[in-house]
């Protein structure tokens, strides 16, 4: 499926969601079809969601990239992300940061996400089986946070586990409607932009 994979990211470069060079090159490197399961596999280069199990979705490529642009991650970075699904954000991340720790309240789609992983042969990304709303303290502070879950707010936790100039991205849910936003710790305060609509599943909460 290597063709079809070369043939989606050049779309998503020609329409604007692929920037960068760094995040070309991290989206050719990650097989999406292994983080998709049974007859589903085969739809793995469109460019949409799928659903994994537990009401869960593995988000469409385009947004995977954005997310990723919107980060602006260097080989140093240190991520944290509230939701693991699938694992696929995390395994293009991966690539381009120093370790990725994310989390996951679901048991058995946390399970998943790591044999996914285990079978790319990615090892600089840790789950945690976890209320993501709480962040994860004891690897704080992070350089980036990615939210790949609707969230109704940008939670204290997070933004107290954030280090000074980092930034966080997450699809922001008022009044029913998602945004996708990104966030700044400045020495003035937090600043956010607005990135456009978007559709995620909720964030699941103890």
């Amino acid at each position: 499926m290597k063709k079809e994979r070369a043939k989606l990211v050049k779309k998503l470069k020609e329409e604007g969601y692929i920037v960068s060079g760094k995040v070309e090159k991290a989206m050719l490197s990650v097989p999406r079809e292994l983080f998709i399961e049974g007859e589903d596999r085969a739809l793995a280069y469109l460019d949409r969601p799928l659903e994994i199990g537990s009401g869960q979705t593995i988000s469409a490529p385009h947004m995977v990239a954005m997310i990723t642009e919107l980060l602006e991650t260097t080989k140093n970075s240190t991520v944290m992300e509230i939701g693991s699904g699938s694992g696929y954000q995390a395994a293009v991340l991966s690539g381009l940061v120093k370790h990725v720790y994310t989390t996951e309240r679901i048991p058995e789609v946390a399970e998943r996400a790591e044999r996914n992983l285990k079978e790319t042969g990615i090892i600089n990304v840790t789950i945690k089986r976890s209320d993501g709303s709480r962040g994860l303290e004891e690897h704080a502070p992070y350089d980036r946070i990615m939210v790949t879950c609707a969230t109704p707010e940008i939670f204290v936790s997070w933004k107290e586990q954030l280090r000074d100039g980092g930034i966080i991205v997450a699809p922001l849910e008022k009044n029913g409607v998602q945004e996708l936003v990104r966030v700044r710790k400045t020495p003035e305060g937090f600043v956010t932009e607005e990135h456009g609509r978007c559709v995620f599943v909720p964030l699941v909460r103890e």
